[in-house]
């Protein structure tokens, strides 16, 4: 499940419509309560986007972003990860961070904390910053250019695998009640990075964790993110506009994984999907219209300005697409006004997309759009119900079984970490650039332990 630790959970949806509003993300007892719900309906995980600054590029402003609670306020999801995993025993827990927030070693002993709390069910999203009210809130001017955005990503996960990988070996920690020795000092190391943009001299002082990673997933579509992932990622979550540019986006990555020395099945794609499903089509498009009466051009122009770096707050919303001149058009919305099948399009219905259900129906209605897309290749759906969290609910009685029924989701869950659960193994494999880190199996040290000396 999609959602953000933030009024609204779905970015740019209303915080206001029925199904939203039932869900207080400020309160640990409502977060609870979902992440129960999440685990008896046999989700694998719950998935926060997260941000670090305020959509100001509309109007050149933040006011609509605050008026509308547009993603702000929003919460650091992090820190309910370990409060929810009490009350569950599967459900995965991947949070968004960026690499700006926070310097590699506080985060990888944050994310090592958690894991272990957690008993290794935790997943990392990493991300790197368009913001520019996020750069500046942690001291920089400027936004970095797209590329340093990647280069500095990939010198702070090279990093993170030192610290995690590299510190301690296996076997590191002794836990010797008669001797008193918990941990054997020659099995635990230093990692000593000096980098361009980080250093840090190691060892992490938390001891190795069940995953000792967490699992990695990436959500970067553009040609550097792509080949980042390819490097870096276990899980990808895109959103493709169709099944057919999914199957293309998965033919691309899986060949980049190839070039990079790593298998095309060590990583896993997830593709956006928002339903809205009741007992009949017909009660199922009365909850759409209910969402739909509470939506605001505003507030998506708001999410759109800031994701696509264009103001749109000049833009007439009834203006043809094609009549509208501009250098400024990239990225996501070059890609919404080229799938477009005419120039007759506006911009109202261009922004109006992200707010439009894939599928509005019945459960075989659902799960017949879902299958359309898990034959396009993508491993797996990470599920947005843009009018609320609410909406779980009549998803969970209906859809849930339908989708079981015909094998795409669980009926139980498998053993072990999240990576376990996914993967096989709680570790990330040879294949993967964190494991050249690795260091052999710790042995007994000889070296009295009166004559240790600090280093």
């Amino acid at each position: 499940m999609f959602t953000t630790n933030a009024p609204a959970g779905f970015p740019g949806s209303p915080w206001n419509q029925p199904l939203a509003a039932s869900h207080d993300y400020r309160s640990l007892k409502s977060w609870m309560k979902l992440a129960r719900e999440l685990e008896a309906a046999k989700f694998d995980a719950i998935f926060w986007a997260d941000h670090s600054g305020v959509y100001d590029t509309y109007a050149g402003s933040r006011d609509a972003a605050v008026q509308r609670a547009v993603q702000f306020p929003i919460n650091d999801p992090s820190s309910l990860v370990s409060a929810l995993s009490t009350v569950t025993e599967h459900l995965g827990f991947a949070f968004s961070a960026n690499v700006i927030q926070e310097h590699p070693f506080s985060f990888a002993r944050r994310a090592a904390t958690l894991d272990h709390l957690t008993e290794g069910r935790v997943a990392w999203n990493i991300v790197t910053s368009f913001q520019r009210s996020a750069w500046r809130n942690v001291g920089y001017e400027e936004v970095a250019s797209h590329a340093e955005r990647y280069a500095r990503a990939e010198e702070y996960v090279d990093v993170f695998y030192k610290l995690l990988e590299g510190s301690w070996e296996d076997g590191a920690v002794t836990r010797d009640l008669e001797t008193g020795v918990y941990a054997d000092p020659s099995a635990v190391h230093s990692v000593d990075h000096v980098g361009e943009f980080y250093r840090s001299a190691g060892p992490l002082p938390v001891e190795p964790s069940p995953q000792r990673l967490p699992v990695l997933f990436q959500a970067g579509s553009s040609n550097d993110g792509r080949s980042f992932a390819a490097r870096n990622a276990e899980a990808i979550f895109i959103s493709a506009k169709s099944p057919r540019g999914a199957a293309t986006f998965v033919e691309d990555i899986r060949a980049r994984m190839t070039e990079t020395g790593r298998d095309p099945d060590d990583i896993l794609v997830f593709q956006a999907i928002s339903c809205i499903v009741g007992a009949t089509e017909e009660g199922a498009q009365q909850k759409a219209e209910v969402m739909r009466s509470f939506l605001s051009d505003e507030a998506s122009l708001v999410f759109q300005s800031s994701a696509m770096g264009i103001d749109l707050s000049g833009v007439d919303l009834d203006t043809p697409l094609g009549d509208l001149e501009t250098d400024a058009m990239q990225g996501g919305l070059r890609a919404l006004i080229e799938a477009a099948p005419n120039k007759e399009w506006t911009f109202r219905e261009v922004v109006s997309k992200p707010m439009t259900p894939h599928v509005v129906g019945t459960a075989e209605q659902v799960a017949d759009c879902i299958e359309e897309w898990a034959a396009s290749g993508i491993d797996g759906i990470n599920i947005s119900f843009i009018n609320g969290p609410g909406e779980l609910a009549d998803f969970a009685r209906y859809a849930v079984p339908e989708l079981q029924r015909r094998g795409l989701m669980q009926t139980e869950y498998a053993p072990g970490t999240l990576r376990d659960k996914w993967f096989g193994s709680p570790r990330v494999n040879d294949r993967h650039p964190a494991a050249k880190y690795r260091r052999g199996t710790a042995v007994e040290s000889e070296t009295p332990i009166g004559s240790l000396t600090a280093s």
